[in-house]
């Protein structure tokens, strides 16, 4: 039986090749890209999972308290690692891991800088899965200055194949590292990534032992069956017990967060997070326009199939005559609708080895078709063909199979195939679904203009920033020297050292600040300038001055601050305000000399804080403000005055631009894939229309040919026939309008400077969908329009 419905299939498949190829090209590009957004989906969701105990693993987070605000951050103290194993059986292991500010490493010639390069507790090994290639994972990183490699790292230093333990990496401070191990590369998907670790027994004992400083990631591996919520209730006390004797004075109180490790890429919303995350909120909107890729092919499936019932009728009659039943019709339909649907998973396949490239360039990934034939996965593609397939294919075997066969063999079709509201139902459904994906593109697109065209306070164009990596003061002391040298250079306008720039993590300390209240503790952004950085990145000051230009000609203790702070602080006159470090009674204050405008030293998901100028000459990175005209010449001049003044470091660089739009790199990447995917949807749903209109309008033609006859013109039948789907366009308006402005309306919520909902992002959708469908349907009008009357009314 099975194998007659497959044959009888396949001939009425290749009976009407047309409609065939139609809804082969729609399921598809449907299925092919909704694979792609799959594969990014699953990439998303499987951060950290490798690692075999993560189901217990946690990350132990900090929330400040501050008399203003509450703060969160991924950081805790050096010691609550130890604290946590000792005091709570729950437990079992406690690590850590320290950013590292990065150096270079030397090994005989070869000298790098590495930035991932960070500090870690011997226990590592214990809690996370990583695979060691030579060496001890339970003693590699005990003893101090021990130092466990990447793979990649090593082949970097060492050459491929060559065995690096008991070799040595100097850093430009002089410190010897003892190679004491080699791991695999960390795969991509881990919220923390590094090329390197030292042992965190070669930090001074007096650092690691400062319950005042948030400074390390701590990791708990709780025993099977704890309840993490419980456990993170239980924490509360050690703010008494290790904390209050420090922050209470200051009014300041730290409480703990226990996040799972698997969470912590896609739903962390923390300060200092060592990489860039996902977000939740793209998971679900990409996962929608996934399903909506699938929805929307089997509505063209049912539209075409239910649309071309007229050309079927008589030979569902004839098999009823026969003695058919419907039963065995309605297995016919559906096994013609799985053909098609296995047909298009197949090329599906062939589309997505050869897009697969494209998509990782567009994403940034690494994704590969191994994860097809992952067990899980593929039973879930198998369940998504098979959906497709039946639910496409159901309700057009359901609807032909209940046709009778004595009113079709009769000549009265209408009655029996016609059922238009179901496919005006499905055709409203299609354009809701394509102006919801173009109203969510059109506010992507505008959201990420706005943030690339925002005035941010200051100047970013032409500034290249040049970051001195260095362990030791022997860059340092002469970066004056560098700076003068590099205003001789005509295409350089200005230059300035400075310990930082917009984009870049601030330094976060406690500060005492004179208020109208008397002094007030407060937790500070700061940054540390010369008197040129205001000038080098286009800032402006609004009140008092700047600091000199000379580094002799002012004092170490004057401070400028931001307008932000001015506000926070309710200063009417911001001029002479003084600021101290908390506790210290020597007398000695910071005294404010001048007032800059607002600048955004974070991103725009973040609102400009109160904030911090010291004056730092002559130490830090530098920024110089370079001209357009000709940019490689004058870098390859700034080079060439690095080389000779340090002829043994490595000129890096970065342009300030580029360095803060990189906050966005993330974002950038995923409106491109969601403008592509919404393009798509738009495309298969005309095509999907194209289908319907022909079939409706070769359904239609005789009517046409009679109005035709009866004098009607081409303008007037193209109006008649067309007022239908504009009709549903119009309903779809009133669908898609809230629904996208409620998911722009969370989405925009993100981003703390953010542009608004306005209504011509979503007229203009409406009329792109108005115009699109006009020009789809009238196409086949026209075309049925202009045809002789005589060729359709031969048989009346």
């Amino acid at each position: 039986m099975f194998k007659n419905l497959v044959i009888v299939s396949f001939r009425a498949l290749l009976k009407d090749k047309g409609y065939t190829l139609l809804n082969i090209l729609g399921l598809t590009a449907g299925i092919a890209f909704s694979l792609l957004l799959f594969f990014y989906i699953m990439d998303e969701l499987s951060y950290d999972r490798f690692n075999e105990q993560a189901a217990h693993i946690y990350r132990i987070s900090s929330s400040v308290k501050e008399p203003t605000n509450i703060t969160q951050w991924a950081y805790t103290q050096f010691p609550l690692a130890q604290a946590l194993q000792r005091d709570y059986p729950e437990v079992e292991q406690a690590t850590r891991i320290a950013r590292n500010d990065g150096a270079m490493y030397k090994s005989g010639t070869q000298l790098f800088f590495e930035p991932k390069i960070l500090f870690a507790d011997s226990n590592l090994f214990e809690v996370f899965t990583v695979k060691f290639l030579e060496g001890d994972p339970k003693l590699a990183l005990v003893a101090p200055n021990s130092l466990v490699l990447t793979e990649s790292l090593a082949e970097k230093y060492f050459g491929k194949g060559r065995n690096p333990l008991g070799q040595s990496l100097r850093n430009n401070s002089g410190t010897v590292y003892k190679i004491t191990g080699v791991i695999k590369d960390l795969p991509k998907n881990s919220h923390i990534l590094y090329s390197g670790l030292i042992s965190m027994s070669t930090i001074p004992r007096e650092n690691t032992t400062d319950w005042s400083r948030l400074a390390v990631y701590t990791y708990v591996l709780l025993r099977p069956h704890v309840d993490a919520q419980a456990f993170e209730k239980k924490l509360l006390p050690m703010y008494d017990k290790y904390m209050a004797s420090i922050f209470t004075q200051f009014n300041i109180k730290i409480n703990y967060g226990v996040q799972p490790v698997t969470a912590i890429h896609l739903h962390s919303d923390l300060g200092g997070e060592p990489e860039d995350l996902g977000s939740i909120s793209y998971i679900y909107i990409f996962s929608i326009a996934a399903a909506f890729l699938i929805l929307i092919a089997c509505i063209n499936y049912m539209n075409l199939t239910t649309a071309r019932s007229s050309k079927r009728a008589k030979e569902i009659a004839v098999r009823k005559v026969a003695g058919s039943s419907r039963s065995r019709l309605i297995m016919q339909f559906l096994t013609e609708s799985v053909l098609v649907t296995l047909v298009s998973f197949f090329l599906s396949l062939l589309c997505v080895y050869l897009l697969l490239p494209i998509f990782n360039g567009l994403s940034g990934k690494l994704l590969s078709l191994q994860t097809l034939f992952q067990s899980d996965t593929f039973l879930l593609l198998l369940a998504i063909v098979l959906f497709v397939g039946l639910a496409g294919g159901s309700y057009p075997a359901f609807y032909l199979s209940k046709f009778k066969p004595i009113a079709v063999l009769k000549g009265n079709l209408s009655r029996g195939s016609r059922n238009s509201t179901l496919r005006k139902i499905l055709v409203v459904l299609q354009f809701s679904i394509s102006m919801i994906m173009l109203i969510c593109t059109l506010v992507v697109f505008d959201q990420l203009q706005f943030i690339r065209s925002k005035d941010l306070g200051f100047n970013r164009q032409g500034v290249l920033y040049i970051r001195v990596y260095t362990g030791g003061d022997d860059l340092h002391g002469r970066l004056s020297d560098f700076k003068n040298e590099l205003r001789k250079d005509p295409a350089v306008q200005s230059v300035s050292l400075s310990d930082n720039v917009p984009g870049n993590p601030t330094s976060y300390r406690l500060f005492t600040v004179e208020s109208g209240n008397g002094f007030i503790d407060k937790p500070l952004d700061t940054y540390g300038i010369d008197g040129d950085f205001i000038k080098t990145l286009g800032m402006r000051v609004v009140k008092g001055r700047n600091f000199s230009s000379s580094p002799s000609a002012d004092t170490a203790n004057s401070v400028i601050v931001n307008e932000s702070m001015v506000k926070h602080f309710n200063w009417v006159d911001a001029i002479g305000k003084k600021i101290k470090l908390p506790g210290d009674t020597s007398g000695k204050y910071f005294e404010v000399v001048g007032v800059v405008k607002d600048f955004n030293q974070k991103s725009l998901y973040n609102p400009v804080t109160p904030l911090l100028l010291f004056n730092r000459p002559g130490q830090g990175n530098v920024e110089a403000k370079i001209s357009l005209q000709n940019i490689p010449a004058t870098i390859s001049s700034i080079k060439k005055s690095w080389k000779n003044m340090f002829p043994g470091f490595p000129f890096q660089y970065t342009f300030l631009d580029q360095d803060f739009a990189s906050q966005y790199a993330a974002d950038q990447k995923r409106g491109k894939i969601f403008f592509a995917f919404s393009a798509l949807t738009i495309a298969i749903s005309c095509l999907g229309l194209l289908g319907l209109v022909s079939y409706t309008s070769e359904q239609r033609k005789k009517e046409i040919s009679l109005r035709k006859v009866l004098g009607a013109g081409t303008r007037q039948i193209v109006a008649l026939i067309s007022t239908n789907y504009m009709v549903l366009v119009g309903i779809s308006t009133l669908i898609a309008f809230p629904i996208a402005y409620y998911f722009m309306y969370n989405w925009l919520g993100l981003f703390y400077y953010k542009t608004s909902l306005s209504a011509p992002i979503f007229l203009v959708s409406a009329f792109a969908v108005f115009l699109i469908t006009l020009l789809t349907v009238s196409f086949h009008i026209v075309k049925a329009a202009i045809a002789k009357p005589i060729d359709n009314l031969r048989m009346e």
